[in-house]
This record gives C-alpha cells, sequence and structure tokens, in this order.
C-alpha cells in the first residue's frame, strides 16, 4: 500500500561502480581490457609529460591531505596513516545502496519503525497495557462481550457474540501482539459462527461497528483482499473472518429489508433472521448512518453488491430530507422515511452520522468517484452549520465548544458537549487534508479556505476536549461537560483540579462525572498528530494513558470505568468496555507509532476504530 521508494530492484543490479562493489579481481580483469588504450596514449612525449605531471600531483595531494581530523583514534587507540591519509580512507568499500522495503513492509508493526526512543518506549507502555486488559478477559470473561474486572467475571451486554474478542483482534495485529491473535483468532473459528445462529436479539448499528468491522478489518490485515498488507501470520486464514463476516451480515440485511423505507430497523434476531423497530419506533439518526463502511467494503471483497446497495439507499435517503444548515436531528422514523423531533446535537445518537458522511466519501476514492460527490457536499454544509450554530466560546477564558440545540435552531442553546462530541476534531481534520500531512497539503495546494477554516477548528476544539480532563481531580475526562457562557452559569460544579486555568470554564454535573475509558480524544489526539506533526498531542496523549494506568487499573487484571472523576480517589464502575481495548489503547499505540502504521491516506477508520482499505489506494 505504501508508496514505492525512489529507487527500485532495477537500481541494484545497474553497472555502476558508484553503486556496485567490484572485487578487486573484476578491477584487475577491467583494466587489463583497456591497457591497449593506455600504452597508445603514454608512447607519445606530451602523454609521457602528462602522466609525470600527475604523478606528482597524487604525491603533493597526499603529503598535505592530512586534516585535522586525521588525528583520531581507531579503535585500538592508534592512527595509521597512508601519506597523510587515514589507510581506512584509502581502503573503505564504495557505498551501497538501502535495502529496499516490500511494498507494505513500511505500514506492518510501528513499534519497529519508531526512531525515538522515548516515545518507542510510550508504545511499548501501551502494548503492555492491552496485554493486561487482555489478561484480565482472559481469565475471567473469555466468550463473554465484556470484563467486569472487580467482581472477576463476564457479562453479555451487546448480543453475546464476544464483542471484546472481535474488537481487540486487530488492535492485537498492529500491535504484533501474536500470542493474543492466535487466541483470539482460535475463539472467532471455533465459537462465532455457532454463537451467530443461535443468538437473539442484538444492536444493527452495535453489531455492524463492533463485531462486523473488527471481522472485516482482521481479514484485510491479515492478508485477506488479495493485499501484500500483512500483519500477522498467526491464526485463522483470512477466509475464515470473511466467511464469518458475511454470514452476520446476510441476518444483519434483515433490518433493512423488512423495512418500508430506506431507514433499516434497530434491532436484529439473528437466529431467524427478523427485524423490529426499537421500543418507541424510532432509529437513532446515527445508528442507520453509520454502517455503510462495513457493509460497503464487504461487498467489494465479497463481490455481492447487496450489502453496499442497502446500506447505501440510507444516505442517499437522507440527501433528500430537510436539513438545518446541513444539522439533522438524532432520530429518524423507519416507518415514515422522516426525522423526528428536532433535537440537533453531535453527542449520542447525532455524532457518526457527519463523522461517515466524510469517510465514505473517501473509503469510495473520493475525488476520484463522482458518485459520491453528494456525500461530500453534506459534510461540508454541516461543517458551516457547526460553526454557525453549534460552535460558541466559554467565559471567562474562551475555549471553543460545540453546544447542542434540544429544540431545533429556534431554541435556546445548550452549552452542553458530550465527550463523544471530541471525535469531532480528528474528523475536521481529516476532511481538511484527507488524510495528507498539513504540510505536504499546503505545498500542494490542497486546502480551501473551508479546510484551513476547519482544520483552525478542530484544533481549538481538541484543546477543549484535553481540558476536560485536565480540569478533574483525576485528570481523566467526565462522560458530559457543560459551559459556562454569558447565559449560563453554575457555582460549585468544577473538576477537582484547582490549579487549571480553565477550572472556572467547565461545569460537571454530579450525574456526569463517571467515565467509561472512552477513545474520542484520544482519536482526534492522534489523527491531529498525524496531520500537524505537533507533538504537544503526543504529550497530551501520554498524559491521558498516565491516568488511566494510574485510576482505572485493576489489581487482578483488567482496567474499569469509573464513577466519579472529579475526586480521589475514584469510586469504580466494575466494567471493561470493548472499545478500552479496540478503540481507546489502538489510538494511543498508533499516536505513539510511525506514521506509515495505518496511513491516513490509505485507510479510513469505522467508527469503532477498526481500519478498513480506502478504494484504489
Amino acid at each position: 500500500m505504501s508508496k514505492s521508494l525512489p529507487y527500485s530492484v532495477k537500481d541494484v543490479n545497474y553497472d555502476n561502480a558508484k553503486f556496485r562493489h567490484r572485487s578487486p579481481l573484476k578491477v584487475l580483469s577491467q583494466s587489463m581490457l583497456t591497457l591497449s588504450t593506455k600504452r597508445n596514449y603514454a608512447s607519445c612525449s606530451t602523454g609521457k609529460l602528462l602522466i609525470l605531471i600527475l604523478i606528482f600531483g597524487i604525491g603533493c595531494l597526499l603529503l598535505m591531505s592530512k586534516g585535522p581530523n586525521d588525528s583520531a583514534p581507531n579503535e585500538k587507540g592508534k592512527v595509521t596513516f597512508v601519506g597523510g591519509l587515514r589507510l581506512g580512507k584509502l581502503l573503505r568499500k564504495p557505498p551501497r545502496l538501502p535495502p529496499r522495503l516490500s511494498p507494505d513492509e513500511g505500514q506492518l508493526r510501528g513499534n519497529a519503525s519508531n526512531s525515538d526512543p522515548k516515545w518507542a518506549a510510550r508504545q511499548q507502555s501501551v502494548k503492555d497495557a492491552f496485554d493486561y486488559a487482555w489478561s484480565g478477559y482472559r481469565k475471567y470473561a473469555m466468550g463473554y462481550d465484556e470484563l467486569m474486572p472487580i467482581s472477576q467475571r463476564g457479562v453479555d451486554g451487546l448480543g453475546g457474540l464476544g464483542a471484546t474478542v472481535v474488537d481487540a483482534l486487530d488492535t492485537a495485529m498492529i500491535m504484533g501482539h501474536d500470542n493474543i491473535v492466535s487466541e483470539a483468532g482460535a475463539w472467532v473459528e471455533a465459537h462465532l459462527l455457532e454463537r451467530i445462529s443461535q443468538k437473539d436479539q442484538v444492536n444493527l448499528f452495535e453489531t455492524t461497528i463492533r463485531v462486523l468491522g473488527g471481522l472485516l478489518s482482521a481479514y484485510h490485515l491479515s492478508g485477506g483482499d488479495q493485499s501484500t498488507m500483512n500483519m500477522t501470520h498467526i491464526g485463522p486464514k483470512p477466509a475464515v473472518y470473511l466467511n464469518v463476516a458475511k454470514d452476520l451480515a446476510d441476518r444483519l440485511l434483515s433490518a433493512f429489508n423488512s423495512s418500508p423505507t430506506p431507514v433499516p430497523y434497530s434491532d436484529v434476531i439473528l437466529r431467524d433472521s427478523t427485524a423490529h423497530p426499537a421500543p418507541g419506533g424510532m432509529s437513532s439518526t446515527a445508528e442507520v448512518a453509520s454502517v455503510q463502511l462495513e457493509f460497503n467494503y464487504l461487498s467489494a471483497i465479497s463481490g455481492d453488491p447487496k450489502y453496499s446497495t442497502e446500506a447505501m439507499k440510507v444516505l442517499a435517503h437522507i440527501k433528500t430530507l430537510p436539513k438545518t444548515e446541513g444539522l439533522v436531528p438524532i432520530y429518524i422514523s423507519p416507518q415514515s422515511g422522516e426525522f423526528v423531533g428536532e433535537n440537533i446535537r453531535l453527542g449520542s445518537r447525532g455524532d457518526s452520522y457527519y463523522e461517515y458522511l466524510i469517510k465514505v466519501w473517501l473509503q469510495q476514492g473520493g475525488k476520484l468517484n463522482s458518485n459520491f460527490t453528494y456525500l461530500h457536499d453534506m459534510y461540508i454544509e454541516a461543517m458551516k452549520g457547526v460553526r454557525h450554530l453549534l460552535v460558541r466560546k466559554s467565559i471567562p477564558k474562551g475555549l471553543v465548544f460545540v453546544g447542542e440545540l434540544p429544540y431545533g435552531s429556534k431554541g435556546e442553546f445548550s452549552p452542553k458537549m458530550d465527550h463523544l462530541v471530541c471525535f469531532l476534531p480528528g474528523t475536521l481534520a481529516l476532511g481538511a487534508t484527507k488524510g495528507l500531512t498539513k504540510e505536504k497539503a499546503l505545498a500542494e495546494n490542497l486546502l480551501s479556505f473551508e479546510d484551513l477554516e476547519n482544520l483552525k477548528l478542530a484544533e481549538d476544539l481538541a484543546k477543549a476536549c484535553f481540558e476536560m480532563y485536565e480540569v478533574t481531580a483525576t485528570g481523566l475526562a467526565p462522560e458530559i461537560a457543560y459551559f459556562h457562557t454569558e447565559e449560563y452559569s453554575e457555582d460549585g460544579l468544577e473538576g477537582g483540579n484547582k490549579s487549571s486555568m480553565y477550572a472556572k470554564d467547565i461545569i460537571i454535573h454530579q450525574a456526569d462525572r463517571h467515565n467509561l475509558l472512552r477513545p474520542e480524544t484520544v482519536e482526534s489526539l492522534f489523527v491531529l498528530y498525524r496531520i500537524t506533526k505537533d507533538t504537544k498531542y503526543r504529550d497530551q496523549g501520554w498524559q491521558i494513558f498516565e491516568a488511566f494506568e494510574k485510576y482505572t487499573k485493576v489489581k487482578t487484571g483488567g482496567y474499569t470505568s469509573l464513577d466519579d472523576v472529579t475526586e480521589v480517589p475514584p469510586r469504580r464502575r466494575d466494567k471493561m468496555e470493548t472499545f478500552f481495548l479496540g478503540e481507546t489503547l489502538k489510538y494511543l499505540y498508533l499516536l505513539f507509532g510511525d506514521d506509515s502504521v495505518i496511513p491516513l491516506d490509505k485507510f479510513v477508520f469505522n467508527t469503532e476504530a477498526h481500519p478498513l482499505p480506502i478504494r484504489n489506494t
């Protein structure tokens, strides 16, 4: 997947002494072949004079060329000269070409090419944390959806498909954790098909992003898709992951086929491939509009267009619906196909709709594929709406944040921001440069004024997201924060870190003080570091990781969510979410690693951090 180096295999065999080491025998033989020419030249008196002058000149150079650095001792403390030159200089071998990497070697395990020892060590710390999290899960909850690390047992809260196993699988592949790849892959091969055929109700969205997305990413990273990308030779063959993914997706398609409109039902009964609406009849806008990356890729690798066709009908339908400056309500009806209510937000039930607009466009080739230009247009319009209607500044210190419109654009603005909204800085940056570094995008004149505005907003919002961590006593963010504005203020609800300069800007209600080990902020730090190369994003990510290590690590294995991040020691919730292994630790590992591992112009991450390849790259 990586670009070719500026030299190729043919250069290695190129007959040029500058690049090719020649043996003494070959030098002698070539000299003999040319000796007759030299004899002719030396037979005349002028030639003899020139040869004498040349010999005299070389002798002078040898006597005068001893420099200040030539007296440095060799490994034995002595210096060897030949006429003022070090012997080693005369006898040194000609330069050789660096070894040529295979097309995807540079994208493999990131710690192999991380040249900075500090960040290589920090990346290793994340890898160790992943191993510790998995060891707790394997010991107490193997095959269950999630680990309860304090109770030391497993729980099925996502349909009973072993969600942690599949969510963690591609993270283990990227990290080079072969033993975990082997364990997780063996479980998938032995148990998952049977589980799928027997299980009852699952949520279309959660099952697609976690299980289907995890299977598809594992398929690609293990060498599927006729790709040279192969991060592991451990575990099942790629076809195993693909076959399980197809079986699961065939059952999930009932959510689309059962609905009277292009909007799918939210719940699927796996064992008999039927579907029904959620209680109350509504589907979440984010959920129905955030399955397209996965279904598109499955169609591409299976050769069956039915998956992509059904999923893309949703976005094509939403294109036709009325919006508020590109922004949409968080509920939509499968029965009518219309939006329900006026609540507009980029937190829960709204978030990944906007994320998938730009990512599906990128996945399908971006500007190279005019069939999906409407997705980019919808994204650009929506981001203009965000800047106009949802972006505000806090007081007294002026943090830029994104609020909500619970009653639509004509209703009152709410300065509430879910931690989930912290996906947005990364998405804005990705949408601006299309995965290229900012420097490269500027050099190639690829950034519009709109792109530069979005990139600036991305950096401003990332600061607010990080300060949601910085203001608390534990250094970990609450699930929800409110921001102090001219219109909104509450006293006595600070985060517990009185030394933070933004302590008065951020308000944390008692019911919102929990932390679920969420990934959104570190996701954006990862993307922003890749694009801007500003090391402050790495530093912030490390600070967050250290807080996770200090307050969420459980002695018997695994990590736990917290009840209250504003007090020390924090109360614990006894749950390790699947996305801690599937997203949070993966993004931290990539943040501290080499840019060539899962490059942003070659892959898109689904909303559960499972990387899928971009078309035609």
